[in-house]
């Protein structure tokens, strides 16, 4: 039998999936989490997806008793409770801050004092990064691209040069400086840094995802700020046109709830010397019209067709998508579930989700910061 892991965030949409994956294992499995929003059962019930042969602790990260006792007897600890969501958190700052940055603090002092040996893997996001990494004619990286609104107010969405030359988006590797746009990026990279700082003063083993636009069963649909693929193909289902920012050419890293929680699993067995940080995406790029065409045929609604609406939002990003190799070579990560495959997946889970029906109008556009971390 394997070791006994906490996983805080555990009843949510990758907490869940990450809860079968190592059950599957042979690990056993503790779960802090407190249901909020109540989305998971009526009341703030058990949710019916989580496997019952999980622990459950209903229990607010925050709350250094409930932390300390859901740590008790573990080997290991995978922190996923957090706010989610980059527009969410302009106008809910203390929320997030709160849960995110004070919600890590408590968790890592937790930790230090605990009696022991324990490993963290944080779930942390590609929001960090800003803009994804380019490259121009002369082969030369940017890692410092911004978009102005001058830029943005006349159509142009390619991020330019200092010559006016358009640059050509490339995979975006680890060691990219982060561009900080957002108090939810904010606090992502904040709970990076904790982790890294307690982690080497403690001898605590540290290893931070990096986590793409990932989707999947699960999503919390009456949640405005859930998977943009989920929210997307909710909107196709009920018949309404999907509404695109831009042109609809901005290149994302889609990757599968499956292959998300895979990587988790081999981030904890991995014989790790120092902290680490690895992307975790699908390792390919796709454009955002493309991604709808594709749900449109999955979905069998080939007669809707999207609006490029040419708005654009101050803020958002244009490309960004992973560069997996650090995750191949040192985690032996390898993304197995192709987009189609996975998109035939979450249509067939939306088609018995009642709350289809209940996502609206002002929750259904595509947020293009795609963060479901």
């Amino acid at each position: 039998m394997a070791g006994s892991v906490l996983i805080t965030g555990g009843a949510g949409f990758i907490g869940s999936h990450l809860s079968d994956e190592l059950l599957r294992h042979g690990y056993r499995v503790r779960v802090l989490d407190s249901l909020v929003p109540q989305v998971h059962g009526p009341g703030g019930n058990r949710p019916a997806y989580l496997d019952p042969d999980v622990e459950l602790i209903k229990g607010d990260v925050r709350d250094a008793a409930a932390v300390q006792k859901a740590l008790a007897g573990t080997e290991a600890v995978f922190h996923l409770a957090a706010m989610v969501g980059v527009g969410q958190s302009m106008y809910e700052i203390e929320q997030y801050t709160s849960v995110n940055n004070c919600g890590t603090a408590v968790l890592l002092e937790a930790m230090a004092h605990a009696k022991g040996d324990r490993k963290l893997i944080l779930a942390s996001s590609m929001s960090v990064y800003g803009e994804g990494r380019y490259r121009d004619t002369d082969g030369i990286f940017y890692d410092d691209v911004r978009r102005h609104v001058e830029q943005l107010q006349v159509g142009r969405w390619e991020p330019c040069s200092a010559r006016s030359e358009r640059l050509v988006p490339v995979a975006t590797p680890e060691d990219k400086t982060p561009s900080l746009a957002s108090v939810y990026a904010l606090s992502k990279h904040d709970q990076e840094q904790m982790s890294l700082i307690i982690g080497s003063c403690y001898r605590i083993p540290v290893v931070a995802l990096r986590f793409f636009n990932v989707y999947g069963t699960r999503q919390a649909l009456s949640n405005p700020y859930a998977g943009v693929l989920a929210v997307f193909a909710s909107r196709l289902m009920n018949g309404n046109t999907p509404r695109i920012y831009e042109d609809g050419l901005q290149q994302r890293d889609f990757v599968s709830v499956h292959d998300a929680v895979t990587a988790c699993r081999l981030a904890l067995q991995i014989d790790q010397q120092k902290a680490q940080l690895f992307n975790i995406g699908s390792g390919a790029s796709i454009s955002v019209i493309e991604v709808t065409r594709r749900l449109s045929r999955v979905l069998n609604c080939r007669d809707i067709e999207p609006e490029i609406t040419g708005n654009y939002r101050a803020g958002d990003i244009r490309h960004c998508f992973a560069d997996i190799g650090s995750a191949r070579n040192i985690l032996g990560y390898s993304p197995r579930v192709p987009l189609d495959e996975g998109l035939a997946e979450l249509a067939s889970w939306l088609e018995g989700e009642v709350a289809v029906d209940r996502v609206s109008e002002a929750h259904a556009e595509l947020d293009l910061r795609g963060l479901t971390i």
